[in-house]
């Protein structure tokens, strides 16, 4: 399957596409149609297609530039197992990261990069080069890979270690008052609190002063 088909299979609402392209605000091609038409065909095609055409099938969808096929490439990688190997879905995910413009798009990459690093943590030492990035998208989702390691309730050694080395990140870039930046902190924080209050509240009275007064108090929601 190449990528004009895939985007064939998705349809299209001519009503929806000016909505959604005055939402994102990002010049590119949009189909219109909603996520539950995208979440359909990716389950199609990943059951009906094998790794490698799974990924030639994602790539082509990204290199499409349309809004729906970048969505929908990144759902094709978004899985905990990659058999035999996942490092081209991992390398693939990681050449995408420049080209992100929207929160939407990035997001999802996101989700797809997280289920990648969790299956090996040693490729946080990109994360970690992403967060000199100018690139404000490439910054931010070093926050956006790593939200795993805000979840757990009982968390290993290894793990609180990658929270320390996340909030370590998060401290560098404290002082940078770009909002993609500050709010992608400030949700790492408030997730991480839900698990790990007494951290949490130890980064807001060492850098909270740091912080815009939007993201302190989302950092803070979940705080006593």
């Amino acid at each position: 399957m190449n990528a004009q088909d895939a985007l064939a299979q998705l349809g299209s609402d001519p009503e929806n596409q000016p909505r959604m392209a005055s939402y994102h605000k990002v010049d590119r091609p949009y189909l219109g149609v909603p996520n539950a038409v995208i979440d359909a065909a990716v389950k199609d095609w990943r059951a009906s297609l094998d790794l490698e055409a799974r990924l030639a099938l994602a790539s082509a969808l990204w290199d499409s530039n349309v809004h729906e096929g970048r969505i929908a490439a990144a759902k094709l990688l978004t899985q905990a197992r990659i058999r035999p190997d996942d490092t081209v879905a991992w390398d693939l995910i990681c050449t995408w990261v420049p080209d992100f413009d929207c929160w939407t798009i990035a997001d999802q990459v996101a989700v797809a990069g997280q289920k990648r690093l969790v299956a090996d943590p040693a490729r946080l030492d990109i994360l970690e080069a992403w967060t000199t990035s100018e690139h404000r998208w490439t910054r931010r989702a070093a926050f956006m890979m790593t939200l795993p390691w805000t979840k757990q309730n009982h968390p290993k050694p290894d793990e609180i270690a990658v929270r320390l080395r996340v909030l370590d990140w998060a401290a560098q870039l404290i002082a940078d008052k770009d909002f993609m930046i500050q709010s992608a902190i400030a949700g790492w924080l408030r997730d991480l609190s839900k698990h790990d209050p007494d951290l949490v509240a130890a980064f807001i009275d060492a850098h909270g002063e740091d912080m815009k007064t939007f993201a302190r108090k989302e950092a803070c929601r979940h705080l006593g």
